[in-house]
C-alpha cells in the first residue's frame, strides 16, 4: 500500500512545503492539497515547490474539477511541472464541491467530467484531443505521463471512474462501503473491457493516532475529525437529491446519516472546528476515519488493503500534523510495506 498526505494549502506555502518533506522523509510518496483558489492558496504554485524541496514525491490536487480552469491550461500546467521534475504529478479530479459552491456555481455534470478527463490526459501527455471543436496539441510535451485519479461515490460515478480513469478517489474509509464502491468500480472497467486492476484504488480519509483507547483520547480524536462527516455529507446530499432518501442505487450506510444535517457554511471547509458538523455522529467518525493507537491504524488498513485499496491518502487537518506524520512513518507505512 502507498501512503500520501492531503493538506490544505493555507499561509504560509512554506508550512506546506516543510510538511511535504517531512511526509517524504518519513515514507509518503504522494502529497496532495485541497484545490479550491477562494478558499486556499493555489494549489499548483505551491506544487513547484514542493518538487523542489523533494526527490520523490508525486503531487497532485484532491480534487480539482473542470470549471474553474480551462481545460489546456490544467493540462500545460501539469506539463510543465512534470517537465521541470520528472513525471511526479498526479490529477485528481472530480465534479467540483467547494471551488465551484464559493464561486456559485453549480459542480459540473458527469458528462462534462468524463470529457474533460480525457481531454487533460490527452493534452497532458502530448497526444491530439479535441477542445471545443478545435483539434489541439502540446507540441512541447516530451514523454509525458499524467495518470487521471476520479473522485466518486454514487452509481454513475462509480461507473465512469470505472470506464474513463486511471484511478479511484473513495473519500471515506469505511470497510463495508469501500466493498461495495470498489466492486461497482471495477465491474464497471470490465464491462468497458479494462482490467479491473489496473485502476489504482485510493481512499482519502482522516486518521488520527492517540496514544491510548481511553475515551477522553477518542472523544478528542473524534472531534479533530468530525468535520469529514460534514464534507461527505455535501456529495451525500448531491446522492439523495438525485436518488431518493431511501433509493436500492446507493446504500443507506452512506446516506442515512446526512437526516439532520441544516446548510452548510464553507467558510470553514475542512476545519477540525467546523461549527456545521455537530449533526455527525461518533458512529460515523469511527466508520469513514482511521483513529485510535498505531495497531488500531494497521489492523483497519489491512482491512482495507485486502478489499483491493492500493493507496491511503490521509487527510491531516487538525491539531497533530507532525505527531501523525511521525507516527505513520515510525510503525504504519512499514507495517503496510511488509
Amino acid at each position: 500500500m502507498d501512503f500520501g498526505i492531503v493538506l490544505q494549502t493555507d499561509p504560509p506555502a512554506s508550512t506546506v512545503v516543510d510538511l511535504m518533506q517531512r511526509a517524504e522523509s518519513n515514507g509518503f510518496r504522494y502529497g496532495w492539497t485541497f484545490d479550491s483558489a477562494v478558499l486556499w492558496q493555489e494549489p499548483f504554485v505551491i506544487y513547484s515547490q514542493i518538487l523542489e524541496h523533494t526527490t520523490e514525491l508525486t503531487v497532485g490536487p484532491m480534487v480539482t474539477n473542470p470549471g474553474t480552469r480551462t481545460w489546456e491550461v490544467t493540462a500545460s500546467t501539469f506539463a510543465t511541472l512534470n517537465d521541470m521534475f520528472g513525471n511526479r504529478t498526479v490529477c485528481g479530479i472530480g465534479r467540483g464541491d467547494s471551488a465551484m459552491r464559493v464561486a456559485g456555481r453549480k459542480p459540473n455534470t458527469l458528462a462534462t467530467l468524463g470529457e474533460a478527463i480525457h481531454v487533460i490526459r490527452d493534452l497532458a501527455e502530448g497526444r491530439e484531443t479535441e477542445v471545443d471543436g478545435r483539434t489541439l496539441r502540446i507540441p512541447w510535451v516530451r514523454d509525458g505521463r499524467l495518470p487521471v485519479w476520479m473522485a466518486a461515490y454514487g452509481p454513475k460515478a462509480l461507473a465512469l471512474a470505472g470506464q474513463q480513469a486511471d484511478g479511484l478517489i473513495l473519500q471515506l474509509a469505511d470497510p463495508y462501503l469501500t466493498e461495495w464502491m470498489v466492486k461497482a468500480v471495477r465491474d464497471a472497467a470490465a464491462a468497458a473491457g479494462r482490467d479491473p486492476s489496473s485502476l489504482t484504488i485510493c481512499v482519502a480519509a482522516p486518521a488520527y493516532l492517540t496514544d491510548d483507547t481511553s475515551p477522553a483520547a477518542l472523544a478528542h480524536a473524534r472531534q479533530q475529525c468530525r468535520w469529514f462527516g460534514g464534507m461527505v455529507g455535501n456529495h451525500v446530499a448531491d446522492l439523495v437529491a438525485k436518488y431518493g432518501e431511501h433509493s436500492a442505487a446507493v446504500p443507506e450506510a452512506l446516506t442515512a446519516y446526512i437526516k439532520d444535517r441544516d446548510g452548510y457554511d464553507y467558510a470553514h471547509h475542512g476545519r477540525a472546528d467546523n461549527p456545521d458538523t455537530a449533526f455527525v455522529p461518533d458512529e460515523i467518525i469511527d466508520r469513514f476515519c482511521v483513529i485510535g493507537t498505531e495497531e488500531q491504524h494497521i489492523d483497519k488498513l489491512r482491512t482495507l488493503q485486502a478489499l483491493g485499496v492500493d493507496h491511503f491518502a490521509v487527510y491531516a487537518m487538525h491539531d497533530a500534523r507532525e505527531d501523525l506524520i511521525d507516527g505513520y512513518g515510525a510503525a504504519v507505512i512499514p507495517a503496510l510495506r511488509q
